[in-house]
């Protein structure tokens, strides 16, 4: 399969086919797919500097008081 060719429609037509067992295999394994993902894109964020700026607010609240317990 050229998975270059597949459309988003032919994709969500795919999964809306799927019975059950196999729709919640593959929730479960896009789950972890989408959550590595983040986790890869948080780790260049914080690597190349884009989140610099929020750290430097949240330490400037913390220090202000300016937070509560969770």
């Amino acid at each position: 399969m050229n998975i270059e060719a597949v459309t988003v429609e032919q994709l969500k037509e795919a999964v809306e086919k799927l019975p059950p067992e196999k729709f919640a295999r593959f929730r479960a394994w896009f789950e972890e797919f989408a959550a590595a993902a983040w986790d890869r894109q948080i780790e260049q964020d914080a690597k190349s500097g884009k989140l610099d700026k929020l750290i430097a607010e949240s330490e400037e609240d913390f220090r202000a008081g300016r937070y509560r317990e969770l």
